[in-house]
């Protein structure tokens, strides 16, 4: 247990140290018109059910995962609590989902990313609950798939993990400002270009931002990564993914 506590200090250490970028939302309270609310709620209703079951079996299972998934929560609420404005309405900020989506699977972090993303709306006033499952959707559900399918895809047989990591993480937070992005477009069509013509410039917009702060995340999801997996070699915690 010492070297366990040794383990969380440093990452925390290594989460808030991070460098913190102004205040602002995922997609604010009130911003998307009810119906794109109701839709993004309902498709991602199956999504956190799901989450929930495997969540239960972490939770019947060793301790050590239950405390794992403690700090995957945590390291969400950290990173994704640190933005800049970017578009109208929404922001720029590392999400830290693929971090838990390569240990517990996506769907889990489903479940993690809507807590984390409901404390925030009622604690932080980032976000809100009327855009819940549009944020739910592009940072819950589109970004841990993409981070945990990349993961599996790259992971190298020999052990080898940093790079497969950073890329994973990379992706999962740049397709969760691609969704972010059709999100808006689909509520905010272009009077002239509609659909198409509004996800350009959104995408355009985020990229400037969006694109660094994705590489820090890959960067700090490996260091923390690496960090649980020597740990996991001495016997403290038990590092594999589970789905």
């Amino acid at each position: 247990m010492k070297n366990s506590t040794k383990l969380f200090l440093s990452i925390l250490l290594l989460m808030f140290l991070s460098p913190g970028i102004g205040q602002a939302m995922h997609i604010m309270e009130g911003f998307l018109p009810v119906k794109w609310s109701v839709i993004w709620m309902i498709a991602s209703l199956p999504f956190i059910v799901i989450g929930f079951k495997k969540i239960h079996r972490i939770f019947k299972g060793d301790a050590n995962q239950k405390v794992l998934i403690g700090l995957a929560g945590g390291f969400v609420f950290v990173l994704s609590a640190l933005k800049i404005p970017s578009v109208t309405g929404s922001c720029s900020h590392p999400t830290g989902v693929g971090l838990g989506a390569i240990l517990f699977g996506p769907t889990t972090m489903t479940v993690v990313g809507l807590i984390v993303l409901l404390f925030q709306s009622l604690l932080l006033a980032h976000g809100g609950l009327t855009t819940l499952g549009a944020n739910t959707f592009s940072m819950a559900i589109v970004g841990p798939i993409i981070s945990y399918s990349v993961f599996k895809l790259l992971k190298n047989k020999n052990g080898n993990t940093t790079f497969p990591v950073f890329l994973a993480a990379f992706l999962g937070d740049l397709m969760t400002y691609v969704v972010t992005a059709i999100q808006l477009s689909l509520a905010f069509p272009d009077s002239i270009t509609g659909f198409v013509g509004s996800l350009g410039k959104f995408l355009s917009v985020f990229a400037v931002t969006q694109i660094p702060l994705a590489i820090v995340e890959g960067i700090i999801t490996a260091i923390v990564y690496n960090l649980l997996a020597e740990y996991g070699k001495e016997g403290e915690i038990h590092i594999e993914t589970i789905e």
